[in-house]
């Protein structure tokens, strides 16, 4: 069996909705309206780091505190009347200063732009080889670089390309709500689960998370799937988390041993 066949097995039998109470695209599923799923998208993913069940409570609280339509909070959003509302609220690097400035910040780019895909699409075109001309600008305008960094210095965005993967791709659990990008044009989420299995399987040469190695990754998976590379990523990312893949059992590793086959 080739790696390609290992990996469409794996993408192929995974148990996606078992997995959504693990993941942070649950909130967003929450809702119904495309405005509201972008938005609490962007704030789910914007805290997806470290251990998942340390800021899975906290994105529960930020949203809950929106109310119902997150979106219509935002636009109606008043700083002095209503950031008392997140008092208490904070996730390491964040502190209750820091959500407050997230949910201000937000609301300015929700009344400019009326929703993140328009701001996104701002800086986007089509001849751009992929999506990182456009998650620059967008993440300039969010302007918190410590939940929003930029590809430009090096970073490789893993929270971000989340977030865009749930927007644009249409399969499995994604929405797929922002149409007229191809998937193709996606960067996979690079997250210390998706280095470790990648380098195992070979799929970079690269050992330090980056930019260019979450590139790499990607040019590599389009080779199986040209068109929808991302594919694999939920599946490979999750088999990581729960200890499918484990750098001491590498070499025993069944898509470990079809690496030459890449």
């Amino acid at each position: 069996m080739t790696l390609r066949q290992s990996l469409d097995r794996l993408y192929r039998e995974f148990d996606f909705r078992a997995r959504i109470d693990s993941d942070p695209i649950k909130f967003p599923k929450k809702y119904k309206e495309k405005k509201d799923i972008e938005v609490s998208g962007l704030i789910a993913s914007a805290f997806a780091y470290g251990r998942v069940e340390l800021f899975l409570p906290v994105i529960e609280k930020i949203l809950s505190a929106m109310g119902k339509n997150p979106h219509e909070f935002l636009i109606n959003y008043n700083e002095k009347r209503d950031s008392k509302i997140f008092a208490g609220i904070s996730y390491r690097f964040q502190k209750e200063n820091d959500i407050k400035k997230l949910i201000s910040i937000l609301s300015d780019v929700l009344r400019r732009y009326g929703t993140i895909e328009n701001l996104f699409y701002f800086f986007y075109s089509p001849e751009d080889r992929n999506i990182k001309n456009a998650l620059e600008g967008m993440q300039k305008e969010l302007k918190l670089i410590r939940l929003f960094p930029l590809p430009s210095t090096g970073s490789a965005c893993k929270r971000a390309n989340l977030f865009l993967r749930w927007m644009i791709r249409d399969k499995d659990i994604d929405f797929g709500i922002w149409r007229g990008i191809g998937k193709s044009k996606l960067i996979i989420p690079l997250d210390t689960h998706i280095a470790r299995v990648s380098n195992c399987l070979g799929l970079t040469k690269r050992k330090t998370p980056s930019w260019a190695m979450a590139e790499e990754i990607t040019d590599s998976l389009k080779r199986f799937d040209p068109d929808d590379p991302l594919r694999y990523d939920f599946s490979l990312c999750h088999s990581g988390i729960m200890g499918l893949c484990n750098k001491m059992r590498c070499s025993d590793c069944k898509l470990n041993s079809q690496r030459k086959n890449l």
